[in-house]
């Protein structure tokens, strides 16, 4: 059953509202500026370090690392993974409020903020800053992500190597206020965007799983395709390709040049003429060698990535799918930066289907591909959509009636 995810309805309308120039932007006249020691009280989390904290317990926990890598600009409730049974030694709030990452050696983190909507008690540990408002917590987690606002934070921050905030950081900080009904309508709104983003990343996850159990199905053997039978031959690898070398990239590289000159992490420039003009499969010869890459068309490679000159009519996009089930590693052949050997990689054997089997399996993976690429560049064009609407509704350039 195809899962449907509805897109947000249009409900935004062109602002007609008159203006006044603030220091902290032009905002419409109806909102008001204030310092957020104004219009809440700053604090500080406590505890939770990494021996305080489990996978499982009485009380739901936020480590300040989880606000850079489990949640967007809102808690989901669903996706807090720590848990703690002695509150005795941390902060628990029960009450909507913001959550600031106060501590980072990583721009992108620093001062990271996310709303908790609710009123589930939850324990906050060190290096998170609370602020706790009656305004609304989910549209100033908004507010702050922002990119004029995360720039201001960035300014604020102290030290080198690793940046830091505190609450009185944020006691003078300016925000703008819209009114307590548009304060609502504007989280609404993007929290109608946020619930598609949070489906399309379930059905993406999902779909990859999918994915992945139907290669480890087909490309084994263990599931066939309608119209197929018999034995899979065991080969090795080098019965059914040729590794071969990449070459420096020098003699050939030019700037607009019509054939793509590869390396272990994608492309790097163009060269004038190829090396190798057939579907092959590339992997890493020093470096990254657990990322295989395919390529159907003519290509450069440089030295440090071997590509494989597929014996015909064997299928190359079958054989792309066969490398991503190796783990690479186990063939590693030095101590320091990991390297492949042609030679290694020839004797590694396999169960392999003719090469009639062999296009049907790539052509049902490759199918499995495009979907996955299709749902991908909906989301990348969701999270654009989403970033432009912040960009207007948070400034009031646009506002919903």
């Amino acid at each position: 059953m195809n899962t449907v995810i509805q897109e947000p309805s249009a409900k935004y309308l062109l602002a007609r509202d008159s203006y006044r120039q603030t220091d902290v932007g032009l905002i419409p006249q109806d909102w008001s500026v204030n310092e957020m020691r104004q219009i809440g009280s700053l604090s500080k989390g406590r505890g939770l370090l990494k021996e305080d904290i489990e996978t499982s317990g009485s009380v739901p926990a936020i480590p300040y690392t989880a606000l850079y890598t489990d949640f967007s600009e809102v808690v989901d409730y669903a996706r807090i993974k720590w848990f703690v049974d002695d509150i005795a030694g941390t902060i628990v709030v029960n009450e909507p409020c913001v959550l600031i990452a106060s501590s980072s050696n990583m721009a992108a983190n620093t001062g990271k903020a996310t709303a908790l909507p609710g009123t589930l008690p939850v324990a906050i540990g060190r290096e998170v800053i609370i602020f706790r408002t009656n305004h609304s917590a989910v549209f100033f987690s908004y507010l702050l992500s922002t990119a004029s606002y995360r720039k201001r934070t960035l300014v604020l921050a102290r030290g080198t190597t690793i940046k830091h905030l505190y609450p009185a950081t944020f006691e003078s900080y300016r925000v703008a206020v819209p009114p307590p009904a548009e304060q609502l309508a504007i989280t609404d709104a993007l929290g109608d965007v946020d619930a598609l983003i949070a489906g399309l990343e379930r059905l993406i996850a999902k779909k990859r799983d999918i994915k992945q159990a139907t290669m480890q199905q087909l490309l084994t053997g263990q599931t066939r395709l309608p119209g197929f039978s018999g034995e899979w031959a065991s080969v090795q690898l080098g019965d059914l390709l040729d590794v071969c070398h990449g070459k420096n990239q020098h003699a050939v590289e030019v700037p607009d040049g019509p054939y793509p000159i590869l390396a272990t992490g994608g492309q790097i420039g163009t060269a004038s003429q190829p090396l190798h003009d057939l579907p092959s499969v590339l992997i890493g010869r020093k470096g990254t060698i657990n990322k295989p890459q395919y390529m159907d068309k003519p290509f450069w490679t440089v030295d440090t990535l071997f590509y494989c000159d597929v014996c015909q009519p064997n299928s190359a996009k079958f054989l792309y799918y066969r490398f991503l089930m190796v783990d690479w590693m186990q063939y590693n052949e030095a101590s320091g930066v990991p390297s492949l050997n042609a030679r290694t990689i020839e004797r590694i054997e396999i169960e392999c289907p003719d090469p009639v089997e062999q296009t049907a399996i790539a052509t049902v993976l490759s199918d499995m591909d495009a979907d996955l690429s299709a749902l991908e560049a909906r989301l990348a064009k969701t999270r654009a959509i989403k970033q432009g609407m912040m960009q207007e509704l948070l400034t009031g350039r646009t506002r919903l009636v």
